[in-house]
C-alpha cells in the first residue's frame, strides 16, 4: 500500500514500505551508484517491489537507499501514460560498462522493448551517478546527460537527503 501526496497539479508522490527506505547492509563493494528507475506500462509500482527483491538477492550489488515515488508526465513522446518514478542507491564492484550491461539485461527480464526513443516502457534503469567518475563514451555518459533538468530525477533525489 501506498501513500499518495499531490505534489503540483501534474506531479504526485508515493511513500510505501521499500519505496522510500534506507538499508544498514555491511558491503565490500567498492562503487556507490545512483540509479534512476522509472516505468508506465502495466503495474509500475509493483515491479519496483519486485526489482527492490531480485536486487537484495543479487550479491554483485547493495541495495543503500530507495527514494520516494514520483509520478509525473512523459516528456519526448507526450501521447502516452504518465511515469512513475523513482531513485535507488547501491554499492557494487562491478566498473561501468559491465554495471550498465548488468541494468540492461534486468531491463529486458521485466519486459523492456526498445521500439523507439522515449516509447512506453515497463522498467527503465538509467545511470545516474556512479562514484565520482565522469564518462563521455556512444553507449555511456556519466553523469546522465539530462539528470539536472529533469524534475523525474531531481525531486526523489532531493528525498534520499532527509
Amino acid at each position: 500500500m501506498y501513500i499518495k501526496r499531490s505534489l503540483s497539479k501534474e506531479l504526485d508522490s508515493y511513500s510505501g514500505v521499500h519505496f522510500p527506505c534506507t538499508s544498514f547492509a555491511k558491503t565490500s563493494h567498492r562503487y556507490e551508484v545512483v540509479v534512476g528507475i522509472g516505468g508506465n506500462v502495466g503495474d509500475v509500482r509493483r515491479r519496483f517491489e519486485h526489482l527492490y527483491f531480485w536486487i537484495q538477492r543479487d550479491k554483485r550489488v547493495t541495495l543503500l537507499k530507495t527514494s520516494l515515488i514520483l509520478k509525473n508526465p512523459p516528456f519526448g513522446y507526450l501521447s502516452q501514460e504518465d511515469f512513475f518514478n523513482s531513485i535507488i542507491v547501491l554499492k557494487t564492484s562491478m566498473q561501468p560498462k559491465e554495471f550498465l550491461a548488468y541494468l540492461m539485461r534486468l531491463e529486458k527480464k521485466f519486459g523492456r522493448k526498445r521500439s523507439f526513443a522515449n516509447a512506453p516502457r515497463t522498467l527503465d534503469l538509467d545511470i545516474i551517478f556512479f562514484d565520482n567518475r565522469v564518462i563521455k563514451t556512444e553507449k555511456l555518459t556519466i553523469p546522465h546527460a539530462h539528470w539536472s533538468q529533469r524534475e523525474s530525477v531531481l525531486i526523489p533525489l532531493a528525498g534520499l537527503h532527509k
